[in-house]
């Protein structure tokens, strides 16, 4: 089991270092490759004439003249020592910027995900309890509506009716838990709703096995065998779709983080694409991809305890034994 444990370890540390080689690989040259000359575009900014003088002693500055091979060799060597760069707008650190933005991102993606996991649960457990009446029809007419509105969409409309029409709670920002209702209800919705049909299909398996029959024979009311034996049964395969959704939330929401003018992570990555501050998108991107597949691993250990049989299977495998 320990040589099993230590293959299982190396093995995602190998696949952490191969993804965010690849995710580095693509960062890079998708900006090295789009049309426009950055130098040109900062002069701009800067109200500047971007004069063919000014614009090839930027570049010169920059380090733009190089060959792209040796200019990501270069930045690839930088962010091994934990050197981003520094932003071409403001001239910070890249990785203080990054820093100062996280707070913000874990503020909203907390509490989505916590919107998430009791939204789910509640329309998973009440499609599984009340199979094929009202409740469950309501649930899944609730699902399916909220799965037909895309996010972009779903946030104007609160913004035009919550914000605009009613007055009920603040147009756009950071600031009072009043501030996270309507970025919430965009980010969780969709994500709640299809992890309840999962959710749903998970408990309606479980529901269905002798040992559930049997415990409903022993006399135990439908919601302490709900509580005791199915729920823990039903929930791994949800428990991975949480993690994925963490990981996608805490990478930053870049569209709701637009739209709600929400100071996070991916507001930060819209106004740097814009601005293309490509040492400050490159940041943005390596560190989105970091915490995503973090989470990621994070949900399949959390997987692999609710069902041990998952991590016997893995040390059996690295210790060459088959059940």
């Amino acid at each position: 089991m320990r040589l099993g444990g230590a293959v299982s370890i190396l093995k995602r540390l190998a696949y952490l270092a191969v993804v965010l080689w690849g995710v580095s690989l693509i960062a890079f040259g998708l900006f090295a490759l789009a049309p426009g000359d950055p130098a040109e575009i900062i002069l701009r900014d800067r109200q500047e004439a971007p004069s063919r003088e000014s614009v090839a002693e930027l570049r010169r500055e920059l380090g733009l003249d190089d060959a792209v091979p040796l200019r990501y060799a270069r930045w690839l060597g930088k962010t091994l020592k934990g050197d981003l760069g520094r932003s071409w707008q403001t001239g910070e650190p890249v990785a203080g910027e990054l820093l100062a933005r996280l707070g913000a991102t874990l503020e909203l993606a907390l509490a989505a995900f916590g919107f998430v996991v009791i939204c789910s649960t509640a329309l998973g457990v009440v499609g599984a309890v009340y199979q094929g009446r009202a409740p469950d029809r309501l649930a899944r007419a609730w699902s399916i509506l909220s799965l037909s509105l895309p996010n972009f969409w779903l946030g104007l409309l609160l913004i035009m009716l919550l914000a605009l029409h009613w007055g009920l709670l603040p147009l756009m920002g950071r600031g009072g838990l009043n501030h996270l209702i309507m970025p919430v209800l965009t980010l969780g919705l969709s994500i709640a709703a299809m992890q309840g049909r999962v959710l749903r299909a998970s408990l309606l398996e479980v529901l269905g096995q002798d040992y559930v029959r049997f415990a409903h024979a022993k006399g135990l009311s439908r919601w302490a065998v709900l509580k005791r034996h199915v729920l823990k049964n039903a929930l791994p395969p949800v428990v991975t779709m949480w993690g994925i959704s963490l990981g996608h939330l805490l990478g930053g929401a870049v569209i709701v983080e637009s739209i709600f003018s929400w100071p996070g992570l991916g507001k930060l990555a819209v106004d740097a694409i814009l601005a293309r501050d490509i040492p400050l998108v490159q940041g943005a991107v390596l560190f989105m991809a970091l915490v995503f597949v973090l989470a990621t691993q994070l949900a399949d250990l959390a997987h692999q305890w609710l069902d041990p049989r998952l991590a016997r299977g893995q040390g059996n495998q690295g210790n060459g034994r088959r059940d």
